[in-house]
């Protein structure tokens, strides 16, 4: 009877070999950005860059798990505010825990526009983040607590731009960003009397328009 070789992971190991692998790589993109490579994360992973690519076909198939991960934290906690009893506070902390995982992941921000954010699950959870970002804002709305024209995409496209506000300090500050959240707060709370001067985007860019660089 032939056994079974070592050359064949066994179910257990290959699940095993997954998970220390999303654990790595999340840490290493968090940490130093997008630009580390495979062999860098397999080697914090304990395992081969075969066994990377057995898994994630490629960076970008990688970083895509590791986005949904991230999308799916930040959906858990603003579904369980949606039933929170002060819809202004649940905005409010939707918000800050939005931006504190921006800046906790270096990556987040950075995957903007890469390929990984077409990958149809990622797709779909973006587009579910927004429809929980949408249902809160409409709560904060309707209690009269933010201005009648903000949307839920305004309010998700806003964490991203807090992070990038901050950025610059968060090495010697880490708690800036708490300033600029503060300011975008005001923003969207502030009882003006007048209308944005432009309509909402009708849904979350992937990425940025092509600039046409012909002379």
């Amino acid at each position: 009877m032939t056994g079974t070789t070592s050359a064949v992971p066994s179910r257990s190991d290959a699940v095993r070999n997954r998970r220390l692998l999303l654990d790595a790589a999340a840490a290493m993109f968090a940490e130093r950005g997008v630009e580390v490579s495979i062999g860098e994360i397999a080697q914090r992973a304990g395992v081969g860059k075969g066994t990377v690519f057995r898994h994630f076909s490629s960076k970008d198939e990688l970083l895509a798990a590791i986005m949904l991960g991230m999308l799916d934290e930040l959906l858990d906690t603003g579904t369980a505010l949606l039933t929170a009893g002060d819809p202004g506070t649940a905005l409010r902390e939707f918000m800050a825990a939005g931006v504190e995982l921006f800046v906790r992941d270096r990556a987040f921000c950075e995957v903007i526009g890469r390929p990984s954010l077409q990958h149809a699950e990622v797709r779909d959870a973006i587009d579910r983040l927004r429809d929980v970002a949408e249902g809160l804002t409409a709560r904060a709305r309707h209690q009269g607590v933010v201005r009648p024209d903000v949307t839920g995409t305004d309010v998700v496209l806003l964490l991203a731009g807090i992070q990038h506000t901050a950025a610059p300090l968060l090495v010697t500050e880490p708690q800036a960003w708490r300033r600029y959240l503060q300011l975008a707060l005001d923003g969207i709370t502030t009882q003006t009397g007048r209308s944005l001067p432009y309509p909402p985007p009708s849904r979350l860019p992937l990425a940025p328009p092509e600039t046409d660089h012909t002379p």
